[in-house]
C-alpha cells in the first residue's frame, strides 16, 4: 500500500549498518535517525523491512546512478526531519485526480497550516503576475496560514528574488523564499564543502551571490560567458585543480568554454561533486512562450562527463526537509501548489504533502487527465485565485 512506502526523507544508503546512524542534510537539521530505529518503523506498519543492500523502487534509478559513479557510503545522505514518517492520510494518496469545487477548496484550506507555492506559472508568468495573486495570498495571510515560496529557478537569489516579489506588488519576506541557487549553497556548506576548494559555477549570480553569503570560493558564472576556445594543433584548455565542485545552474550564456571546463573538473579533478539545482526541461522566461531550462544544461554536461549529478532542487527532498523543520509542521499539514507535475507535484507527492496543481502554467488538463500520466495530485484547479472563492 502507498502509505507503507518509505519516502525519500527516510531512505538509507546501501552500506549502512543497522546500527550506524546516519547526518542529517538539512541545515536546519541536526538530528540523526538509526537505520534500526527506520526499519521498525516499516515494521510497524506491517511491511517486511527491505535488505540492506536492497534499493527502494522509487529511487532504484538514483541509487543505481551513484553506484556507477563510485559515490562513497553517505554521499546521499540522509535528511531527518520531525514530521518525516508521517504518512499522509488514506485520501491523499489515491491514485485520483479531482477538479477542485468551492467545497473542495474550503475542505483543503481548513486542513492545511502551510502553503508552499512554486513560482513560474503559479504567481507570475514570466515578469507578469497573475490576475488574482496578490488577493489570495493576503487572504491566507489573515486566515493565519505559513507561505513558502520555492522556485527551481537559479538564476537569482533569495535577495533577488525577494526584489521582484515586491516589484510585483507582493508583500514577501526573504526568509519565505526557496530558490535553487540557496539550496546548492546550502547543500555544499551541510556537506562541510573544503575551504580550500572552489566551486566551478555553469550559472547567473544567483549561485554567486547565495555561495558569497556562506563564504564558499567559487570562479566561473557569468564572467567566462564571452571566454571562447581557439583549437589549435596541440591545444589542452587548462583548468583549476582546486574545483571541488561543479554546479549548474540555467545559463542563458552557455558556451563550449564552460561545458569543456567543467568537464575537466569533474573528470579529472579527484572527488569533484557534480551537483544540479534542477533538471527542468523547460521554464517562463518570458510570458509568450516556454524556453529551454536547466535540464539542457545538466545534460552537456552528463553527456561529456558519463555522470549523474546530485539535485538539490524540486523534486528532490533538501528544500523541503528544510522548510518542514523551519515551519514547525507535520507533511500532512502542508500543501504544495505548482504547474509541474514532475517536478512540483511529484515534490510533493514524495514528501507526503498534500497537492494541487494548477493550469496556470505548463501542465494542461489534457495532459494531467491523460492515461500516460503516473502523477495524480490530489485537487486541479484553473488558477491560484481560484481560493477566493472560499470568502
Amino acid at each position: 500500500p502507498t502509505s507503507l512506502r518509505l519516502r525519500r526523507s527516510e531512505r538509507v544508503g546501501p552500506a549502512a549498518s543497522k546500527s550506524e546512524a546516519l547526518p542529517a542534510m538539512s541545515l536546519a537539521l541536526g538530528t540523526t535517525v538509526p537505520r534500526a530505529q527506520l526499519l521498525n518503523r516499516c515494521t510497524e506498519r506491517g511491511a517486511a523491512p527491505r535488505p540492506s543492500n536492497t534499493p527502494c523502487r522509487q529511487s532504484a534509478a538514483h541509487g543505481q546512478a551513484l553506484r556507477q559513479r563510485g559515490c562513497q557510503p553517505g554521499a546521499r545522505q540522509l535528511i531527518a526531519c520531525s514530521a518525516a514518517v508521517v504518512s499522509p492520510p488514506p485520501e491523499m494518496t489515491s491514485g485520483a485526480t479531482k477538479k477542485a469545487t468551492t467545497e473542495d477548496l474550503k475542505d483543503l484550506v481548513s486542513k492545511v497550516d502551510c502553503f508552499i507555492f512554486d513560482c513560474d506559472g503559479v504567481v507570475w508568468r514570466g515578469d507578469s503576475l497573475i490576475e488574482g495573486v496578490a488577493e489570495t495570498i493576503d487572504m491566507l495571510r489573515q486566515m493565519g496560514k505559513k507561505l513558502y515560496f520555492v522556485t527551481n529557478n537559479s538564476t537569482k537569489s533569495r535577495k533577488g528574488y525577494l526584489g521582484k516579489f515586491l516589484k510585483l506588488g507582493l508583500n514577501i519576506t526573504a526568509e519565505e523564499i526557496y530558490s535553487s541557487s540557496y539550496a546548492a549553497a546550502a547543500y555544499l556548506d551541510s556537506v562541510k564543502f573544503p575551504s580550500d576548494k572552489k566551486v566551478y559555477i555553469i550559472g547567473d549570480v544567483g549561485i554567486q551571490e547565495e555561495l558569497d553569503l556562506l563564504g564558499i570560493n567559487h570562479i566561473g558564472g557569468p564572467s567566462d560567458n564571452d571566454q571562447k576556445i581557439d583549437l589549435k594543433p596541440g591545444f589542452a584548455l587548462p583548468h583549476d585543480e582546486s574545483v571541488g565542485a561543479v554546479v549548474v545552474g540555467h545559463d542563458r550564456n552557455i558556451n563550449y568554454y564552460k561545458i569543456q571546463y567543467a568537464t575537466l573538473c569533474i573528470r579529472e579533478n579527484p572527488g569533484c561533486q557534480f551537483i544540479a539545482t534542477n533538471l527542468d526541461a523547460v521554464t517562463h522566461l518570458t510570458d509568450a512562450q516556454e524556453w529551454a531550462g536547466n535540464g539542457a544544461m545538466v545534460g552537456a554536461i552528463k553527456g561529456s562527463t558519463q555522470r549523474e549529478p546530485t539535485v538539490v532542487g524540486k523534486p528532490e527532498e533538501f528544500m523541503l526537509a528544510n522548510i518542514a523543520a523551519k515551519s514547525g509542521l507535520r507533511r500532512d499539514q502542508i500543501c504544495m501548489v505548482g504547474d509541474r507535475l514532475d517536478t512540483d507535484i511529484q515534490f510533493g507527492l514524495d514528501g507526503g504533502l498534500m497537492t494541487m496543481l494548477v493550469l496556470s502554467g505548463v501542465t494542461s488538463e489534457e495532459e494531467l487527465l491523460s492515461p500516460e500520466n503516473k502523477t495524480h495530485p490530489q485537487l486541479y484547479t484553473s488558477q491560484l485565485p481560484d481560493l477566493l472563492q472560499i470568502k
